[in-house]
């Protein structure tokens, strides 16, 4: 098992813990001054966690968000006329986030609120943003994705008006220890598509692009409409968020034509159509499963 993801319920439970008063201010400041639009800066694993945030406000709180285009910036300063008021999120997981710096300093100018999550204390976000969410890494970088989506959630989480996913989260640590669990490794072979649904489609592209970093054939997909070349395997992320019946006969259909299926999911009636079954033994809110199949995807592909 790669040591970050040993490593990152310890680093969600220092996240929720040590940010949660700031997280809390924040929510009560833009439940009172809901944002007109939501701007999303970053690059890398970053613009994942941001692709996360944009599926959670616009799912839970109907409020819209716009990815940034930083290159269109950094080569044009073209920069997005934003309405009064505006929030404006940038990810720096892992240092990649200085191309963002500049432009967060410009929205803060205009009297944007800027929120940065940072993996790093020396990121330039974080002196360029008004609030910061610092991610707890220590050395465990590997985990600033997975640690950027909970950060996200927590977020979210205080927004909301119902407390579901306020209950669920002090369980998160806990749950991604037990997603760590099984003997199942993840044969990969030259490559394979992923298909995460819903909230777990930046997960499936993170999958994706941690295949493609190591050589291999890969793609990360949002629905079972997308074309996908015969020959390789579709591995399945999908936990209980109400997904799952609409794709069941999509999958058998792909099953009848000798599509290879993997499945990485708590749902035994997913698995039950896999090739290749990968239980994962827990399963929390549709928020949150995402973050509990992106460990259980890495967790198992170490363990091949």
């Amino acid at each position: 098992m790669a040591s970050w993801t040993a490593e990152a319920p310890g680093v969600v439970e220092r996240l929720l813990k040590e940010n949660a008063p700031e997280v809390r201010s924040l929510a009560r400041f833009l439940r009172r001054r809901n944002p007109a639009l939501v701007l999303a800066a970053a690059r890398g694993r970053g613009g994942l966690a941001a692709l996360y945030a944009k599926h959670l406000l616009e799912a839970r709180l109907l409020w819209p968000v716009l990815p940034l285009a930083l290159p269109l910036f950094a080569l044009y300063g073209a920069r997005p006329k934003a309405p009064f008021p505006s929030l404006l999120l940038a990810y720096d997981l892992a240092g990649e986030g200085a191309g963002a710096a500049e432009l967060v300093r410009a929205y803060r100018g205009e009297g944007l609120l800027t929120l940065a999550f940072v993996g790093r204390e020396e990121s330039p976000l974080a002196g360029a943003a008004e609030a910061v969410l610092p991610l707890p890494l220590g050395g465990a970088e590997g985990a600033g994705f997975l640690a950027g989506l909970a950060a996200t959630a927590q977020l979210a989480a205080h927004l909301l008006e119902e407390p579901r996913l306020r209950e669920a989260l002090p369980a998160l640590p806990e749950a991604m220890a037990r997603a760590l669990e099984g003997e199942e490794g993840l044969e990969v072979g030259e490559g394979l598509f992923v298909l995460g649904p819903g909230f777990a489609y930046p997960v499936a592209l993170e999958a994706a692009l941690r295949l493609k970093e190591a050589g291999l054939r890969a793609e990360g997909v949002a629905a079972l409409e997308e074309l996908f070349p015969a020959g390789l395997p579709l591995l399945v992320l999908v936990g209980r968020d109400g997904v799952l019946a609409g794709l069941i006969p999509a999958l058998e259909g792909l099953k009848a034509k000798g599509v290879p299926l993997f499945v990485l999911s708590p749902e035994p009636e997913a698995l039950a159509l896999a090739d290749l079954p990968l239980p994962l033994p827990v399963a929390l809110a549709p928020e949150l499963d995402p973050i509990l199949l992106g460990l259980g995807f890495h967790a198992r592909l170490a363990a091949r």
